[in-house]
């Protein structure tokens, strides 16, 4: 899972390649269809046109250089692209998360069946003109579901969907394992893909490096890595949401000051911008814009290597976690916009309850611990993403641990550096990085299996699976998936998230805010998500 934030990493090109399986040389595809740039770079702004036809520049705060891949990428710049090219048989809106048909004409008519029928939308193309047809749905689940194939999209199927079968040209069924409600809204993390353009040799190579082909409203036509992609109105979209925009160009801007320049002032290249910093706030509004955002799952986590001594340790994690003063992380770095975390979940998820492991600083308490565990005179580098909050978060996490005698160096690097050195099963001893599972849904379900499933990225990075307690963890998930009753699997979600809290292998620091701003002088419609990008399906110019 690639790229920051998040942002949460996708998995990285080797990884990719040895799970899948897909080590044949790329081959050609049409020009036509790549709508990937080898050209120079560029960060142009693209203000052709005037009125209707002006370009909407949006600048991201992450990286687009992450895997474009639908059924494999976490990476924010490229989910929030990828939600504007591509249609699931259903789609969920960004804000309220409410499922609407999107490929599909309606919703299942029994949600809590194990079969769903659906119809596919008459006149529905790709974005290469050829029609969607159920042999390309069929194609994208297969490819979720295969046993020998790799992919983050498995964990958000796998465990409760069956099979996919094509009924007719138009009419596909799903086959479910159990009653499973809460897959209905999934519908959307599986992105309806070209059966004739990626089952070509190579074209899962060409998809993680940023081939885009969907049936969705916007089409993409060039992109850069590490620069900007952009894209226009698919002139053959039939669906639900029609593009309100000719062009757009999106910028991939990592650093926040560039980032704001560019969305502030007399000479603005831009009308909107995510990962607004929060000092930033108070200027952007007065200077006219509108900041808004929302709190949600967004939070800094860390990571242990448990295959790093000491960190096999549960004591020392929990020492690490107590020691830091996260009011003050709070207070300095996210100028109020978080809370400390009580749970791996935020407070507002529905199956939120506060833990029963809280880690409110304690510096007394680690040091206990620490000592309890026979650790002394401990060094610790942190590998950390340098995503603009992340890194003002960490001097506290420093001079937290310095306090407790734990030498500390930090080592921010680029989130695609620091993801491949995880894929390349590089040792490290702590990564602190930010995450969102929001991006996927919000059942608590999804985003444990998302962090803490069996056989994922993120287990083989903290190298935990294969303990006692992990194995546990893992079947008592499994038990609460199958469960039908909802007040009982409500219950059995916050009974593992203890374990989870308790164990501190991959563990949020703080929850915070994130935040969007755009020129309402230029835009309407723009509402701001609690999770990383932006989604402009419901907006229009002004």
């Amino acid at each position: 899972m690639r790229d920051v934030t998040h942002d949460v990493p996708a998995p990285h090109r080797r990884s990719f390649l040895k799970y899948s399986g897909a080590l044949g040389a790329a081959a050609a595809v049409p020009a036509s269809l790549t709508a990937c740039s080898a050209g120079p770079e560029s960060t142009n702004d693209f203000g052709d046109g005037d009125g209707a036809n002006r370009t909407l520049t949006a600048v991201i705060g992450y990286g687009n250089d992450g895997t474009w891949d639908p059924t494999q990428t976490a990476s924010a710049f490229c989910m929030a692209a990828n939600n504007h090219i591509y249609e699931g048989l259903l789609d969920t809106d960004p804000i309220s998360r409410e499922p609407y048909p999107a490929l599909a004409t309606q919703m299942p008519a029994d949600p809590g069946g194990t079969s769903w029928k659906f119809t596919l939308r008459p006149g529905a193309t790709f974005h290469d003109g050829k029609p969607v047809t159920a042999d390309d749905v069929v194609f994208v689940f297969d490819r979720i579901l295969d046993p020998d194939t790799q992919t983050l999209a498995k964990g958000f199927f796998e465990p409760w969907l069956k099979d996919v079968r094509k009924i007719d040209e138009r009419n596909v069924e799903l086959v479910l394992k159990f009653p499973f409600p809460e897959g209905v809204s999934r519908l959307t993390l599986a992105k309806i893909m070209p059966q004739h353009v990626f089952s070509r040799p190579g074209a899962w190579n060409d998809a993680i490096a940023g081939l885009a082909v969907g049936s969705g409203p916007y089409r993409q036509t060039a992109h850069h890595p590490k620069s900007n992609t952009t894209f226009e109105a698919y002139a053959g979209y039939n669906g639900p949401r029609r593009p309100a925009f000719k062009k757009m160009n999106w910028l991939t801007i990592v650093d926040a000051a560039p980032r704001v320049a560019k969305i502030s002032g007399g000479s603005a290249g831009a009308q909107i911008a995510d990962n607004i910093p929060y000092a930033n706030i108070g200027v952007l509004e007065s200077g006219g814009l509108t900041v808004a955002g929302g709190a949600g799952m967004n939070n800094l986590f860390l990571m242990f290597n448990t295959a790093h001594k000491p960190f096999d340790d549960v004591r020392v994690r929990q020492a690490l976690h107590y020691a830091i003063d996260t009011e003050k992380i709070v207070e300095v770095a996210l100028k109020g916009h978080g809370k400390p975390s009580s749970s791996f979940l935020d407070e507002a998820n529905p199956a939120y309850r506060r833990a029963k492991t809280v880690y409110d600083h304690d510096p007394a308490k680690a040091r206990a611990l620490l000592k309890e565990a026979g650790v002394g005179g401990l060094r610790i580098e942190i590998l950390a993403v340098n995503v603009s909050w992340i890194v003002d978060c960490l001097p506290t996490i420093k001079s937290s641990w310095d306090a407790i005698g734990v030498r500390t160096t930090l080592s921010p690097q680029e989130t695609t550096a620091v993801f491949t050195k995880l894929d390349q099963k590089q040792d490290y001893q702590v990564v602190a990085a930010a995450s969102n599972p929001n991006q996927f849904g919000l059942d608590a379900d999804l985003i444990m299996r998302y962090n803490h499933g069996p056989g994922n990225l993120w287990m083989r990075y903290a190298r935990w699976a294969g303990e006692p307690v992990a194995r546990q963890l893992f079947k008592d998930m499994d038990r609460a998936t199958r469960e039908p009753d909802p007040a009982r699997k409500k219950a059995m979600i916050q009974d593992y998230v203890d374990v989870v809290a308790e164990q501190a292998v991959l563990y949020p620091v703080v929850h915070n805010e994130l935040m969007t701003a755009w020129d309402p002088r230029a835009l309407a419609g723009i509402r701001a998500q609690a999770y990383p990008g932006i989604n402009v399906l419901r907006a229009r110019w002004a």
